[in-house]
Order: structure tokens, then C-alpha cells, then sequence
């Protein structure tokens, strides 16, 4: 039987066994690690279904589900971030035991769209991310000078990021300065501009005990670095080009005080090569 066909079975005839395998899991342990390797799988939510050449690489449900329990099964490996139907998915097979869990939050802004900057809350609130029992959530924060959306979106952060603390749960923040180009919204990866998105994401909220960043690895990173006191994740980005000099960059940045670890995605799920288990493993060195 094929994954595709378990999980269906699962879901049409027994679906209350996605709430119990959820408040089964086995939880990490209380303390938290020195160093986290995130596997990150929230884009197709977002219709941003390309890794690499591919343009559909993610579209293939079971294929996805087999490279990231391949991922989480990695030694090293601490945690995934997703949305409900990928970690639904992914508990009901058991890859997320002992795996520290972020809930992704916001992905209304369709990668492609004439809105995507109004990235809308429509996956996971606070109240679901503590009823699946999960560690804290994710959201992205991309602002565009020119974009009336974006104090909707700032608004929209803020509230959920109060939503998390008050349930003791984590939050994990993506800031960007974005841009159009067209049909395409743009990141800004200049050094200034990841610092001002720094500035700006710190300080929303009533309180930012429990938010970590998620940042770009870009040039002077010692720099960037130096605009924040709060735990740091490097994400992993677009498939690289060059892997190794990729790993390099990496590396530097985990050398800082506040950089924590790493949040990868389709770098490790869909390496240029295939191989996911080195490319997870290569990863898991740097720590």
C-alpha cells in the first residue's frame, strides 16, 4: 500500500486518529538544543510548488512525505516546520517523534499573485498550534514600503505573536523588505535592508520572550547580526547552485553568539544530486 492510500484510508474512515496521534508523540527533550536543524516544508501552502529546475517538484504528495521523513529521520536533525496537512500527515507516520514542531501561520500571500504581500493568517492560529501540541509557529513578515497591505500584515503579526506568548508558545519571524517587479515580489538581501527588517520584526508585540528570528545568510552577516539579542535561525533558501560554497556561508554565520542553528527546506528535500541523507548529513556537520 502506498503512502497516498494509508493516509487516505486514515483520514476517510478514522479521521479522530490525526488528534491522537498528534497528543501521542513523543516530545523532545525539556531542554532545548544547542543547535537546531529545522526542516522546513510550508511553501506549497503558498502555491511556491519549484525547487531547483523543477517547477512542480513538491506537487508529488508522496514523493514530498518520503524525502522529508527521510530528513527528520537523519541524526542531528531537532525539528520540522509545516503547515496542519503536512504535519498531520508526517505524525500519523510517526517521523515526528522526539522532533520539536512550529506550526506555519500565515500563507495567503500566493507566490504569483497581484496580493501576495497581503500574506492573509490561514493556516495555523495560536489556539490550533497549542491544541496539535506543538512548540510554538511560524510567520512571515514582508514588508513593502509601497504596498498598502503591509500594515494590515504588520497588524496581523503582532496580534498573533501575542497569541503565542500567551500560551507559552514560541514564535518564529521571517522578515523581509520586499519589493515588486512586475508579477514578482522581490526580497531585498542587502545587508541594510535585512538589518531594518530586523529592527522592524523585534519590535512587535507586547513582549518578545519567546520569538526567535528566521534570517537570510547574506554578506557581513557579523553585522547583521549585531542588530538583534534574539535567538537566530539561517534559512536555507532556494536550492543553491553551489552547495558547498552555500555550506561555507553557513557555517560563518553559525560561528556568531545568536545564531542557533538552521532552517532548511528545499536545499536538503531536493538537493541538486537527490541525495537527500548527505545533503541532511553534510548540514547536520556544520552543527
Amino acid at each position: 500500500m502506498t503512502l497516498i492510500e494509508r493516509l487516505t484510508a486514515i483520514r476517510r474512515d478514522d479521521p479522530d486518529l490525526i488528534r491522537t496521534a498528534l497528543a501521542q508523540r513523543r516530545r523532545p527533550a525539556p531542554a532545548c538544543p544547542a543547535r537546531h536543524l529545522i526542516i522546513a516544508c510550508d511553501h506549497p501552502a503558498r502555491a511556491a510548488l519549484g525547487a531547483g529546475g523543477r517547477p512542480m517538484a513538491m506537487a508529488d504528495r508522496e514523493d514530498l512525505l518520503a524525502r522529508a521523513s527521510t530528513a527528520l529521520a537523519r541524526p542531528g536533525v531537532t525539528g520540522f516546520l509545516g503547515t496542519a496537512d503536512l504535519i498531520e500527515d508526517l505524525a500519523l507516520l510517526g517521523a515526528l517523534d522526539g522532533k520539536n514542531v512550529w506550526g506555519s501561520m500565515n500563507r495567503g500571500g500566493l507566490y504569483g499573485s497581484s496580493f501576495e504581500i497581503d500574506d492573509r493568517f490561514t493556516a495555523y492560529t495560536p489556539g490550533g498550534i497549542e491544541r496539535a501540541g506543538l512548540d510554538g509557529g511560524k510567520m512571515l513578515l514582508r514588508i513593502d514600503y509601497a504596498d498598502p497591505a503591509t500594515p494590515r500584515l504588520l497588524e496581523s503579526a503582532s496580534a498573533a505573536l501575542d497569541g503565542l506568548a500567551e500560551r507559552g508558545l514560541s514564535a518564529m519571524i521571517e522578515p523581509f523588505l520586499s519589493t515588486r517587479r512586475g508579477t514578482t515580489v522581490v526580497n531585498d538581501l542587502d545587508p541594510d535592508a535585512v538589518i531594518t527588517s530586523i529592527a522592524i520584526a523585534q519590535g512587535l508585540g507586547s513582549t518578545t520572550a519567546r520569538t526567535w528570528l528566521k534570517l537570510p545568510c547574506v554578506p557581513d552577516m557579523e553585522r547583521v547580526m549585531q542588530t538583534t539579542t534574539l535567538p537566530s535561525l539561517i534559512l536555507g533558501g532556494e536550492v543553491p547552485a553551489d552547495p558547498d560554497r552555500a555550506l561555507s556561508r553557513w557555517e560563518s554565520a553559525l560561528a556568531l553568539p545568536n545564531v542557533c542553528g538552521l532552517v532548511v527546506g528545499r536545499s536538503l528535500l531536493y538537493p541538486a544530486d537527490d541525495d537527500v541523507v548527505s545533503a541532511v548529513d553534510r548540514a547536520v556537520a556544520l552543527l
